[in-house]
């Protein structure tokens, strides 16, 4: 997931989409933990996802602009 696209979703989707990460990343913890996950990065990449929702919702919240580099 791209900021772009993050950027693009309203506050209400941007939550709701936190929460299924952060439910997906329990279930791939749990999968990791019994031998059945096949593609360890996935639970990389999912936190990184939460991440950047975490940080586009804290940038909204405190009305800053982001930095451009």
């Amino acid at each position: 997931m791209k900021g772009s696209e993050i950027r693009e979703m309203t506050a209400d989707e941007m939550q709701r989409k936190v929460n299924d990460l952060k439910q997906e990343l329990f279930n791939l913890r749990f999968q990791h933990e019994i031998g059945q996950l096949e593609n360890r990065a996935r639970i990389r990449q999912t936190k990184q996802d939460i991440a950047r929702l975490l940080t586009v919702i804290r940038e909204v919240s405190n009305n800053l602009q982001p930095v451009k580099a």
